[in-house]
């Protein structure tokens, strides 16, 4: 590997980690506010079975985009 483009790629693995943790970060936030907002899921209006789906999606979501941001910050380091 040509020594110029290892800052490119640590450049790019940072990006990368930044834009996924704050993925991460609003999922994370999202989550929260769904359960805040339908009081722990007790409280849906009628029709708004997507919540339960929402329960299980955006903290998925929100543990997928973490692990990729923490193995992007660990490449950007080695890098």
């Amino acid at each position: 590997m040509a020594p110029s483009s290892r800052p490119a790629r640590r450049a790019a693995f940072g990006l990368a980690a930044l834009l996924l943790a704050s993925l991460c970060a609003f999922f994370v936030f999202y989550t929260a506010r769904l359960l805040y907002v339908t009081r722990g899921l007790n409280a849906t209006r009628a029709g708004g079975q997507g919540a339960y789906v929402g329960a299980v999606a955006f903290p998925l979501l929100a543990v997928i985009l973490g692990w990729g941001a923490w193995r992007c910050a660990r490449a950007a380091r080695r890098a």
